[in-house]
Parts: structure tokens; C-alpha cells; sequence
């Protein structure tokens, strides 16, 4: 598949700052359109809780292919708007759908899902595949499995043109401090600047998380544009490998050689939380040809110098 036109929702996000360059590059003769909800420079700006503008630049574009990031993608904004996660996370998703019925029925919609669907079903222990049923245990977790399950049924019923990706924890540089590995490289950053005492303040270490690269995501994401999946397809973008917070961060303190003392929040397990969460890899490695090409000390590298510099530009203001 050779597409003339893709469309990209929240291009100005951590994930789609990351996946712009990159499809551009990878499909330089295609016309590519990236939307942010504030304006950026060369993207079209886009209230996806609008359902009047969601139409209008599905109208105006036509995309051959659909990339859905755009999302409330934190845990704790989930929770701060509740009734803004679920306008964004599923109505927005399901008036693209709709739009994309409408105006361009034959465009491809990857829509972006996420592994926190799958919930409780990580409590068996091992390394989930994508037949494990949908099992959401939080309010961010549940808005994008109602999303996941209506884009199936509209798979089924509607004819949508649309395949499902389950990104696990993915990282790098750019992301926010809202999530585990870059909240760890920050407060790094700061001790290294002297702009905190060397302590830095964490929550559970207790956890293991599958992650990835945001790059590598991004170049599974590139290769399902135009790869052979049947329309309904699901796929775990996933390492493979359950890694343990404390380690994370332990390995984080190493790569900057950064002696600090360790304030652990003393938590048991939450409601809704799991102590072990991993994916299954195999079949996106056999459908797309990809699998994880960033070695993990690598990406740990990345985020710390993108941290420093990040620091730096504030203490020279």
C-alpha cells in the first residue's frame, strides 16, 4: 500500500512529535497532515472533541490512512476530568470513525489503543496476547477499551476500515514528567544542576512494566500503514521483557553517575494496580516484520540528556 494522504491526530504530542518526521520521511510522496488541538506550526488544529471540525478536515484531506493518537494518554489527567477523558478518548474516537464512514470509506484507521485494557487480565502472572479479554481497572484504562470495543463493533457492523494497536509503557525523549522514567531523569537532572538536594522522591519500585522506545513504536506504527492486516486486526506492541521500576531507576542514577538517597512512597498494592504487566510480541513480529531496535540503555541515555537540557534552558532564564 503506497498511500497519497495520511492524517495524523495529535501531532503535537510526545508520541506524534516523535511519528511525523518519521512517516514523512518514510513515505515522502504522500501528503501528510498532522492535527494538534493548539496551533503548531504546520499542523492543522483540531478539537477532537469536535465533531463538526472532525468532519470537516476528514472532508478536506480524504486520508488514505488514519493515525489515532489523539488522547487524554496520563493516568492522573484521567482522573483531574474525568468527563473530558471520555469526551476525548471515546467520543472523539468515535466520530472520526464516523467521519471516516462518511467521507473517505476506504481509508486504513490505526487506531491507538493501549495495553492498560487488558487490566486484571495481568493478574495470571505471564506475558498477555492479544486474545486476553479486555479488563480495564482504571478510568483512563476503561475510556480506551470502550474506544477499542466500539472500533471492533464498527469493524464488524460498519464495514471501518480500521486495525487496533496496544502500545505497552513506551518512553524517550520529550515525554513529560507525569510518567515513571522521565519524573525519575528530572529530578536527576535537578541534582545534577543543584537545583534539589540529592533525594530523589518515587513512588512503588516494586512494579515490572514492559517498555519500549517511542521510536520503536513509531516505526511499528509506521510499518502497519502499509502492511497486509485485515481489517479487525489487533496487535501487542510490546518488548517482551518485564522490567522493574526500582531497576529502571537504579540504572537511570548509574548512566549519570548520580549518588542519591532513595524516598520511597511506602504503598500497598492500589485497587486497580498490578504488580506485573508484559506483552506478547509475536504476532506483530510475524505481520509487520518489527520488533524493538533501540537498545534499552539507549533510550535510559536519551532521556537523561534530553532532562538536562530540558534543566539547563530553565536555569538559564
Amino acid at each position: 500500500m503506497d498511500p497519497a494522504r495520511i492524517l495524523i491526530t495529535g501531532a503535537a504530542g510526545f508520541v506524534g512529535r516523535h511519528l511525523l518526521p518519521l512517516v514523512r520521511a518514510r513515505f515522502p510522496t504522500a501528503e501528510v497532515t498532522g492535527t494538534s488541538a493548539e496551533p503548531q506550526p504546520d499542523l492543522r488544529v483540531l478539537d477532537i472533541t469536535d465533531r463538526g471540525g472532525i468532519g470537516a478536515i476528514v472532508r478536506d484531506t480524504r486520508p488514505d490512512v488514519c493515525i489515532h493518537l489523539a488522547a487524554v494518554s496520563a493516568v492522573p489527567a484521567a482522573r483531574r476530568d474525568t468527563a473530558l477523558t471520555w469526551r476525548v478518548n471515546l467520543h472523539g474516537t468515535l466520530w472520526l470513525a464516523d467521519a471516516i464512514l462518511a467521507e473517505a470509506p476506504a481509508c486504513r484507521l490505526l487506531f491507538v489503543s493501549s495495553a492498560d485494557v487488558y487490566g486484571g487480565s495481568f493478574r495470571i502472572g505471564r506475558k498477555l496476547d492479544e486474545t486476553a479479554p479486555p479488563a480495564p481497572a482504571n478510568l483512563y484504562a476503561a475510556t480506551k477499551a470502550a474506544a477499542d470495543l466500539a472500533i471492533g463493533a464498527l469493524v464488524a457492523a460498519e464495514g471501518l476500515r480500521a486495525i487496533r494497536l496496544r502500545p505497552f509503557n513506551h518512553t524517550g525523549p520529550g515525554q513529560t514528567a507525569q510518567f515513571a522514567v522521565p519524573a525519575f531523569a528530572r529530578q536527576i537532572a535537578r541534582i545534577e544542576a543543584g537545583l534539589q538536594p540529592p533525594v530523589l522522591r518515587v513512588g512503588a519500585l516494586d512494579r515490572q512494566r514492559d517498555f519500549l522506545d517511542v521510536r520503536d513504536v513509531c516505526a511499528a506504527y509506521a510499518a502497519a500503514i502499509g502492511a497486509p492486516l485485515e481489517p479487525g486486526t489487533i496487535l501487542n506492541l510490546a518488548s517482551g521483557t518485564p522490567r522493574r521500576i526500582g531497576d529502571i531507576l537504579a540504572e537511570l542514577l548509574a548512566i549519570a553517575g548520580v549518588d542519591a538517597r532513595i524516598e520511597a512512597e511506602r504503598t500497598e498494592l492500589r485497587a486497580g494496580d498490578t504488580p506485573f504487566a508484559c506483552g506478547d510480541p509475536g504476532r506483530a513480529r510475524a505481520t509487520l516484520g518489527w520488533q524493538p531496535a533501540i537498545a534499552w540503555t539507549t533510550t535510559l541515555r536519551d532521556v537523561i540528556e534530553d532532562w538536562r537540557r530540558r534543566v539547563g534552558s530553565e536555569t538559564d532564564r
